[in-house]
């Protein structure tokens, strides 16, 4: 069976003038439009989280030349600068929405900058968004015990589902962190498939709870992301971020084992 890599492109803010908070992960309107004009000129075709799952769990084959436009938390310029530019070219997207930062009724008041409200949120669903699950306040799921990261999950799916109507199939992973734990917890919470960051191409060999993306931030340029959805050079130009996360990676591990010892001694 085909292991077809595919790029799955992480967004977050599309905004011309981000606060501190969120300029280092947010794309500048314009640059937003030049990444899907190029990712049309070289003939990609966007399919949502769901297809992709879909497609490799049923052997299925995938359209020439496939890649993810996925957007996390719910910042309010994906309905402002991303949805017009998706619609004019045809793409299809997928956006993780972080519940309890949604504007509305379940706003925990978390939210890094100006986010999406529910109308924006069933507008992106409208017009053929798929909307997944990011959790409800945005923790580091893999340092939650038990009973909270269900909470965080069931949450979250049940807002989504209240209200769009429609349960949530993908879910990512807040920071992208997760555990053998966590990805069991959501697929027990019902979700099909999720993703993580990683920073490499997907693969089916990756196993549906553990799909790969690679980031598009504010001082990604043409040339790079050029290089990203083809594919190349990509272990280079992540090289400081995989440094970085692995050393922390070692960090909440020892934090970790920690709160479970002073759970096991209460």
């Amino acid at each position: 069976m085909s292991d077809q890599p595919v790029p799955i492109l992480m967004y977050h803010s599309v905004a011309t003038a981000p606060n501190e908070a969120t300029r280092a992960l947010s794309v500048a309107p314009e640059a937003f439009r030049e990444q899907m004009a190029l990712l049309a000129d070289l003939k990609f075709t966007p399919v949502t989280t769901a297809d992709l799952g879909r497609s490799w769990r049923a052997g299925a084959p995938l359209p020439e030349r496939p890649v993810l436009i996925t957007f996390d938390d719910g910042y309010e310029g994906v309905h402002r600068h991303a949805l017009p530019v998706l619609a004019r070219h045809g793409f299809a997207s997928t956006l993780f929405v972080s519940t309890g930062w949604i504007r509305g009724t379940h706003d925990m008041g978390g939210g890094l900058d100006t986010m999406l409200d529910w109308d924006q949120v069933r507008e992106l669903a409208g017009a053929g968004v798929e909307i997944g699950g990011h959790s409800h306040t945005h923790p580091q799921l893999d340092q939650l015990a038990d009973d909270e990261l269900w909470f965080e999950l069931l949450r979250c799916k049940e807002i989504v589902a209240g209200e769009l109507g429609a349960r949530p199939v993908s879910f990512a992973y807040p920071y992208g962190y997760s555990s053998r734990r966590v990805r069991r917890t959501v697929r027990e919470a019902g979700f099909t498939q999720s993703l993580a960051v990683g920073n490499a191409l997907a693969r089916r060999r990756q196993g549906p709870y553990a799909l790969q993306r690679v980031t598009v931030r504010r001082t990604t340029g043409a040339e790079e992301f050029e290089r990203l959805v083809q594919g190349r050079a990509i272990a280079r130009t992540f090289a400081r971020d995989r440094a970085l996360t692995k050393g922390y990676a070692m960090v909440r591990r020892a934090r970790q084992v920690r709160r479970k010892a002073i759970r096991s001694r209460v």
